[in-house]
């Protein structure tokens, strides 16, 4: 009998917790040969949800939790998650059924082919604004191009993994995570099963467009120094384009005598060096403030309440 946990994130969902519970146990109980239980990560919601996990634990065994002390985020959770996982294979799914029950089996069966990890991916963005859908499609083309890692377009976080994988994740304990990538940077074999965009049934999204712009921003800068390196390329042309005028404007000056510069040239070349330096001190302020926030060596995540013990020592963790 292979055991499997089932890792929920959860921030305010408490309007769709038994459905999601009930629709994901019709699917997962008709699996032989392996026995499911489901870590719902309580993300320090602001409704009821932690009642409404605590109701559902008392009603079923194979029902755990972990409660965060406040809100750290959903990477936060999934990673928590992983770290109480002590199955043979860890599932990765969202509490909104967005992530379809019924691509279940067909991971297991994934598995049972070989495969370290079995992910989802969207083969269409059906219901989301047409600003969010490109913002999305952009990002996957610049992160493919600027990193190391080969993002799949549409891959969601809904995935199971073998318990290897999971314990080389748990390896990567940066406290700023881009799952994605992440997942994509420890390597094992993964096989993709596409699905269509499943539209919430209940509740809203919880992702503003400016949590999601800084999420794409920190999956970059944490997989690749290609931004310091166009920033680099950039101040390189700059100043050789200005030694090259300056030895125009000399060759003009010893030729025809000194000329008066024109109001509009000057001015556009300082507000056009003016903002490339502030676009450089941006982007190093970026990498800066990763090397800071990492320094800190701060928890992922702190557990105010569970029914569950942690496996190991993690001093990321508390």
């Amino acid at each position: 009998m292979h055991t499997v946990d089932i890792i929920v994130p959860c921030y305010n969902e408490e309007e769709g917790l038994s459905m999601f519970y009930d629709e994901t146990s019709k699917v997962v109980n008709t699996i032989p040969n392996y026995s499911f239980r489901y870590i719902f990560i309580d993300d320090g919601s602001k409704d009821n949800t932690y009642k409404k996990i605590l109701e559902l634990a008392k009603a079923h065994n194979d029902v755990k939790y972990v409660s965060f002390s406040r809100n750290f985020g959903k990477e936060a959770g999934m990673y928590a998650g992983l770290t109480y996982s002590t199955a043979d294979y860890v599932i990765i799914m969202d509490a909104d059924l967005q992530h379809p029950p019924a691509l279940i089996p067909h991971m297991i069966k994934g598995i049972e082919e070989g495969y370290d990890c079995v992910a989802a991916r969207r083969t269409n963005r059906k219901g989301e604004a047409p600003v969010r859908s490109l913002f999305s499609r952009s990002f996957y083309k610049l992160s493919n191009k600027m990193t190391d890692i080969n993002l799949v377009h549409g891959a969601v976080d809904y995935r199971i993994m073998s318990r290897q994988m999971v314990d080389a994740v748990l390896k990567l304990s940066e406290v700023q995570r881009f799952s994605k990538g992440i997942f994509e940077w420890v390597g094992f074999k993964t096989k993709w099963l596409p699905y269509e965009n499943v539209e919430r049934t209940v509740g809203t999204t919880k992702w503003s467009f400016w949590g999601l712009f800084k999420y794409a921003i920190d999956g970059i800068t944490a997989f690749s120094v290609t931004p310091l390196r166009i920033v680099t390329c950039c101040g390189f042309t700059i100043s050789l384009g200005a030694f090259i005028y300056i030895i125009i404007t000399i060759i003009q000056t010893l030729a025809f005598g000194i000329d008066v510069p024109g109001y509009v040239t000057t001015l556009s070349a300082v507000l056009f060096l003016g903002g490339i330096i502030e676009f450089s001190i941006g982007v190093l302020g970026e990498y800066i403030g990763h090397i800071y926030i990492e320094s800190k060596n701060r928890p992922i995540f702190i557990t105010k309440d569970t029914n569950l013990y942690m496996k190991g020592n993690n001093d990321r963790n508390e």
